[in-house]
């Protein structure tokens, strides 16, 4: 009765017990008791401090929306449905560890045994603490310790998940992260970016054709160098093959270790430049690179080609839209060195073919890792490489949530 009659607030419940009431309480909400009745009410009232709403630091785009995600999760589901005005939108509200987790889905796009299956996995979490997304993404993956590769994807912006729910998928919000999951996902995704619909056509077809050159560079541009100028200088042309000569001529490493050195030095100031607080952060790293790669090349430690070689490995591994997924290049790029040190482009090649029946043998929630391209779909290629215009897609996208 005092429920239905004297409080009005947009949050009411019961509580039950004392562990219930201590939750609500330390949630910010108001605590109703009353004589002789074994049930509380808690009222939701919360009143912390929130972020402001700024622009995405992890995926920055020229063209397109420029907010982002907070921590606080009433936020970031609102920027979602502020975008998605679709009457079919549901929730699952869950509490992990006191800890909200809400599920945002279209009924009849998504499939509804795949919504069991993501709550039936938070249901059964049993972990004493989630402080940031990373915790439920870990226990929800598939392959776990099997794979170096994300089989959830992760953004901070709300465009991408307002346009992941369009298609039939599932986000999954986590209270005091910015950061979304997005299930299913495949590796398209993380070659992706939301400017690509934000542009004309042929521009964002081009620029994905360049992120896919800038990821094979990332991940083979050293190891080809190495197995070329070790096992196979007859592949090169006479005039490079003298200057490469030139330039090695006193260097005191195979080109592996030299390699290997510069790679870890650049990884060393890359991972500095992000610690470091931003005002200096990234000058620190542009200068601590150009100063230790002429430093070692007048030392002779290193050739100036693999400085080159090493710089644009770097710069390719920009190009990358997810961080999610460069992770896994760069740690890539060191086996592959490994190979070509070992066995040239031979290695390369057994190591290629291992990679691609790793991927094509991952899955995310029952969806192979590599469709719609291994197995083919023909009918889900309209947004999969390339963009092809909006009115030869429009039914395309559900197919990828609804498997």
């Amino acid at each position: 009765m005092l429920q239905q009659c004297v409080i009005d607030a947009g949050e009411v419940g019961f509580v039950d017990s004392v562990d219930e009431l201590l939750d609500q309480l330390l949630s910010g909400c108001l605590i109703v008791l009353t004589d002789g009745t074994a049930r509380g009410l808690f009222v939701g009232l919360p009143g912390w401090e929130d972020r402001n709403i700024t622009e995405s630091k992890t995926q920055s785009v020229v063209r397109g929306p420029q907010d982002s995600f907070t921590e606080t999760l009433r936020t970031n589901t609102t920027l979602v449905r502020r975008r998605v005005k679709d009457p079919r939108v549901n929730f699952k509200v869950g509490s992990r560890t006191k800890t909200d987790v809400t599920l945002m889905y279209i009924s009849g796009l998504a499939n509804e045994k795949l919504v069991e299956q993501i709550s039936g996995r938070l249901n059964a979490v049993r972990i004493d603490r989630v402080l940031e997304g990373e915790y439920i993404e870990e226990l929800l993956r598939e392959n776990k310790g099997k794979t170096i590769f994300p089989t959830l994807y992760n953004t901070d912006r709300p465009d991408v998940i307002a346009g992941g729910i369009l298609e039939g998928r599932i986000a999954i919000f986590v209270d005091n992260t910015p950061f979304v999951l997005l299930a299913p996902t495949l590796f398209v995704d993380y070659m992706q970016s939301a400017e690509d619909y934000y542009q004309s056509m042929l521009y964002s077809n081009a620029i994905r054709l360049l992120r896919y050159v800038s990821l094979f560079i990332c991940m083979l541009a050293p190891s080809v160098y190495i197995a070329l100028t070790t096992f196979h200088q007859d592949m090169l042309p006479t005039q490079l093959l003298l200057s490469l000569a030139a330039q090695r001529e006193g260097i005191p490493f195979p080109a592996f270790l030299e390699a290997l050195l510069m790679e870890v030095t650049f990884e060393i100031l890359r991972e500095a430049g992000i610690r470091m607080p931003r005002t200096i952060g990234q000058a620190v790293s542009i200068v601590g690179t150009i100063v230790i790669g002429q430093a070692a090349v007048d030392a002779s430690i290193v050739s100036p080609a693999m400085v080159i070689i090493v710089a644009i490995t770097a710069i390719a591994s920009f190009v990358i839209p997810s961080y999610s997924m460069s992770v896994p290049i760069r740690f890539l790029r060191f086996v592959f060195m490994g190979l070509a040190a070992v066995m040239g482009v031979y290695g390369l090649t057994i190591g290629f073919i291992i990679l691609t029946i790793h991927l094509c043998h991952l899955q995310s929630f029952g969806i192979p890792y590599m469709s719609p391209m291994a197995p083919f779909r023909k009918g889900m290629q309209k947004d999969a490489v390339l963009r092809l215009p909006y009115h030869s897609s429009k039914s395309a996208g559900s197919a990828r949530g609804k498997r």
